[in-house]
């Protein structure tokens, strides 16, 4: 448990499932009071029950995290709601493979629309909100298929050049919002068991190639990157800031 997220405003954006809809119930299990927001407004209420029904406080909204204005909104009605915003999790993203050869413009644009932009207009909403009391942290989710620091992927241009682009936003958010004790981290996950993984699983030769890679031999679990993202936001982690915390079951160490 982490006593100190005890009352603390958690906003968490593709919170309706996945790694997300487990960031929601970790972040209420200790205690915070918790935004469920996404693109279904009724999927976002069903994880709200869960938390209210567990005795925690959570607030479903939609938001279309490549729109600005929903963007600000979702931080408003945060407000309006719980008074403050102390904590954003990035957490919304889409992935598809497709050869780059048969990229079309419009898959790449939504794809970097959702990953990246997403990503940078709820931390500017977010952000200034946190600036009216001098605190907050944010966490980023990039992925280990992010080029440079982790690998390029076949098949995914768009989604690692997106996720390339979150880390290196991380990385510039913390040094311009250091000055205002705002911290800023990304998680950059390996395979992990949550639907936008399903089809690795549901393909024997795919989820073969893929354990080969991992040396723990298995995928990750929604809940080990919840762990993390608490670990982030909390004080726990007070001196870190523009990091990226790989958590792929050593991937990146073959």
């Amino acid at each position: 448990m982490y006593e100190d997220l005890k009352g603390k405003v958690v906003i968490i954006t593709g919170a309706r499932r996945g790694m997300g809809k487990a960031d929601a119930l970790a972040f209420a299990k200790n205690g915070a009071k918790v935004v469920v927001a996404d693109i279904s407004q009724e999927e976002c209420q069903l994880v709200v029950d869960e938390i209210e029904k567990n005795g925690g406080e959570g607030l479903a909204l939609k938001c279309d995290v490549t729109n600005e204005k929903e963007a600000e909104e979702m931080v408003k009605k945060t407000v309006e709601k719980f008074g403050k915003v102390d904590i954003l999790v990035n957490n919304a993203g889409i992935c598809q493979f497709k050869p780059f050869l048969e990229l079309t413009e419009e898959e790449w644009k939504k794809t970097l629309d959702v990953n990246l932009k997403g990503y940078f207009l709820c931390a500017k909403a977010a952000a200034k909100e946190m600036l009216k009391h001098k605190s907050g942290a944010i966490v980023n989710i990039a992925s280990v298929v992010m080029g440079q620091i982790g690998m390029g992927m076949a098949g995914l241009a768009h989604y690692s050049a997106s996720k390339g682009g979150i880390a290196a936003l991380t990385k510039t958010l913390a040094l311009e919002l250091a000055p205002y004790n705002i911290r800023v981290n990304a998680i950059a996950p390996g395979a992990i068991d949550t639907p936008m993984a399903a089809s690795t699983k549901t393909d024997p030769k795919i989820l073969e190639q893929t354990l080969a890679m991992i040396p723990l031999h298995r995928m990750g679990k929604a809940e080990e990157i919840a762990s993390t993202v608490l670990f982030l936001t909390s004080d726990a982690s007070s001196y870190i800031t523009g990091s990226i915390v790989v958590v792929d079951g050593g991937w990146l160490a073959m």
